[in-house]
């Protein structure tokens, strides 16, 4: 492969825009070694739009395609394909172009289900391309410090984790309400930032216990007009759930709500054998008290140039484009990859033990998760994607 890695871009719209940007970041600080040569997507006018805004920045305008089997025939110096569509449509997409022999990064989660991610890890092997979860928290200047704290042993041994997020939310968020074209609520659509965040910083969850609920049956169309209407939606707006760690001691307290009414709050927090890392305040150990924002700096002050420019090469600070970078130096050069397609299935086994042992009732753990022994919440939607 030469030292230009020629990238399309499929499914032109929401999270996309801000891979454009990324992208635009890379380009404006001389990291020039893709081409976005294609844009896909089923609304010509989006992929067009996107094609002017790539077009601005690099140059070339990309060809644009209203379906993925014309662009794979076509585009015949095309290497890779950032993909960011509908959960329900992310193995659909990524198949065909691993089986055609691109290189893959997909906007998380993984997949709508763990058996539609299955297919698509064992894709990525028979094919011998590299398969990239764009997972853009961990990359945060605030989660690099968080993790250099708990690493360097700032708080001693974790013992307890509290993720807690609860607040309120009544309106309709277009397909991301409905099981089978999400997969599932907010704990698998954002959770599986967090669930990626527990195992960068604390490692593997091996166990979960967990309760859902669906308060709102209902949204409403427009949020500042509730003569609207409502519609109807059928994916969770509570849960809360007890993690086991791998390996240590550690337990986890993790709730997410949108139907709080009233006051809405929050706790994000580690507490360990001789401190606590608090994600607003900072870090509180014995007579060491660090701002969040001296925490950052400390942080910082420890890289050396060489752990600087692998965290935020060229002073970039921007996350998409973090993970952009990760991806192409990946194919390239056979760089490693923090978020490869594992990673992203074992981050997505945490929320789906959410749901699993919600729907039967008892612990669930994660291997049996990842394995596809436990499937009962994910039945209904593998049928009736022919999974099963």
């Amino acid at each position: 492969m030469s030292d230009q890695l020629n990238i399309a871009m499929i499914g032109c719209g929401g999270m996309m825009g801000a891979h454009v940007n990324g992208f635009r970041e890379l380009w404006n600080h001389d990291l020039r070694n893709f081409r976005i040569v294609a844009c896909c997507d089923i609304r010509r006018e989006a992929a067009e739009a996107f094609a002017d805004q790539i077009a601005d920045f690099q140059g070339t305008r990309p060809a644009v395609y209203t379906d993925v089997e014309t662009l794979l025939a076509q585009q015949s110096d095309l290497d890779a394909c950032d993909i960011s569509v509908t959960h329900r449509e992310h193995h659909k997409v990524t198949l065909p172009c691993l089986q055609a022999g691109k290189h893959v990064t997909i906007e998380k989660p993984l997949a709508i289900t763990m058996r539609a991610g299955k297919l698509m890890l064992d894709a990525a092997a028979q094919s011998g391309v590299k398969l990239h979860v764009a997972e853009n928290y961990r990359r945060a200047l605030s989660e690099r410090a968080n993790n250099w704290a708990i690493r360097t042993g700032r708080i001693g041994e974790p013992w307890m984790v509290f993720w807690i997020d609860a607040g309120l939310r009544r309106w309709y968020w277009t397909w991301r309400e409905h099981r089978m074209e999400a997969g599932a609520g907010w704990t698998l659509d954002g959770g599986v930032h967090f669930a990626d965040l527990f195992r960068y910083h604390i490692g593997p969850v091996s166990e979960v216990y967990a309760v859902t609920r669906a308060f709102w049956p209902h949204r409403y169309r427009d949020e500042k007009d509730p003569s609207a209407g409502l519609i109807d939606v059928d994916v969770e707006d509570a849960m809360i759930a007890t993690l086991k760690f791998e390996d240590r001691p550690t337990v986890g307290q993790w709730t997410l709500t949108s139907a709080c009414l009233g006051e809405g709050w929050g706790k994000r927090a580690v507490f360990g054998s001789e401190g606590m890392l608090d994600w607003g305040m900072g870090v509180r150990a014995g007579d060491v008290v660090l701002s969040r924002g001296e925490l950052e700096a400390e942080f910082l002050d420890s890289l050396s140039e060489e752990e600087r420019e692998k965290y935020f090469p060229c002073g970039i600070f921007d996350t998409i484009a973090h993970e952009l970078k990760e991806f192409i130096d990946a194919v390239l050069y056979d760089a490693p990859m923090e978020t490869d397609g594992v990673e992203g299935y074992k981050a997505e086994a945490i929320c789906y033990a959410v749901y699993e042992s919600a729907a039967t009732g008892r612990p669930v753990k994660t291997a049996d998760i990842e394995a596809l022994a436990v499937e009962e919440y994910q039945r209904d939607i593998n049928e009736s994607l022919g999974l099963v």
